[in-house]
C-alpha cells in the first residue's frame, strides 16, 4: 500500500482547499519545492501534486512550482490539474513526470485517455471526483450526469495505471475517507483505485489498508491531516509497510 503526501499548487504556492473551494484556501508553505524534500525526507516514496489553478482554467498553470519540485527530489511524481490535450501529456512525461493524472480529460475526450496510454504505458491515471457518486469537472466546478463506476469501466481495457477516486463532500474535511464507497468502485474494475479525500485520522490510514488487503486498494492520498499534523508521516507509513 502506498501513501500519496499531497501537494496542491495555487499561486505557486502549496496550500489545502475544503471540499475544492478556491475561497476556502489555506497556505502552508511558500516553497512547494521545500515540502516535497520534507515529504521525501520523511520516507515517502510517492509524490501526489495538483494544480489547482490549471484544472479551473483549463491549462497548466503551476508549471515553475512543478518544475522545481521535479528537479529537487529523486522520488516518482504523479501530476493533474488542467492536463487536457496530447501536447501537455507529452510536455510532463518528457519534464519527468511519472505518472500523468487525466480527470476532466477522461470525462470529454475518452479517447485521449486510451491513446495517451499507448503512447505512455503504466505512466497514465484517470482521476475520478465525484460527488454523490456524479462526476465533476472542470476543477470540481461542473456536474458531468456520469457515475464514478460508469466512468471507470469505459477505461477497463485502456490500460490506465490507476484510479484517483476522490470523494469531493470529505476533501479536505478530515471526515475520514469514503472507503465503503472506495472498495466498490475497486470491486466494480481490476483497475487499482488509489482513495482519496477526507483522511484525518491513523484510522483511515488503518481502514485503507485492510480494503488494500480486502479489495487491491494501491493507496492513499493524504493532504490536510498531514499538514495539521492530525496524522503522523511515520506511523502511517509503519502500518501501511
Amino acid at each position: 500500500m502506498i501513501i500519496y503526501p499531497a501537494i496542491d499548487l495555487k499561486d505557486g504556492k502549496c496550500v489545502r482547499l475544503v471540499q475544492g473551494d478556491m475561497a476556502r484556501d489555506t497556505v502552508y508553505n511558500d516553497d512547494p519545492a521545500a515540502q516535497a524534500l520534507e515529504w521525501v525526507q520523511s520516507g515517502f516514496n510517492w509524490l501526489h501534486i495538483v494544480d489547482l489553478d490549471g484544472a479551473v482554467e483549463g491549462v497548466p498553470k503551476n508549471h515553475t512550482a512543478v518544475r522545481a519540485i521535479l528537479k529537487d527530489i529523486d522520488i516518482p511524481v504523479q501530476l493533474g490539474g488542467g492536463i487536457r490535450n496530447e501536447s501537455q501529456i507529452e510536455h510532463w512525461v518528457e519534464a519527468g513526470v511519472s505518472r500523468v493524472i487525466l480527470g476532466t480529460a477522461a470525462v470529454k475526450n475518452p479517447e485521449l485517455v486510451k491513446w495517451a496510454c499507448q503512447q505512455f504505458p503504466d505512466q497514465i491515471a484517470v482521476g475520478i471526483d465525484a460527488l454523490n457518486g456524479e462526476v465533476m469537472v472542470d476543477g470540481w466546478v461542473d456536474g458531468s450526469n456520469i457515475q464514478a463506476v460508469e466512468l471507470a469501466k469505459l477505461f477497463e481495457d485502456a490500460g490506465v495505471a490507476a484510479i484517483i477516486y476522490t470523494d469531493i463532500d470529505r476533501d479536505g474535511t478530515g471526515k475520514g475517507v469514503n472507503i465503503e464507497a472506495t472498495k466498490a468502485l475497486a470491486e466494480a474494475t481490476s483497475i487499482p483505485v488509489i482513495a482519496s479525500g477526507g483522511a484525518g485520522s491513523i484510522k483511515d490510514i488503518e481502514a485503507v489498508k485492510a480494503a488494500s488487503i480486502s479489495h487491491g486498494l494501491n493507496g492513499v492520498i493524504v493532504g490536510k491531516a498531514f499538514y495539521d499534523k492530525r496524522i503522523d508521516p511515520k506511523e502511517a507509513l509503519t502500518i501501511a509497510a
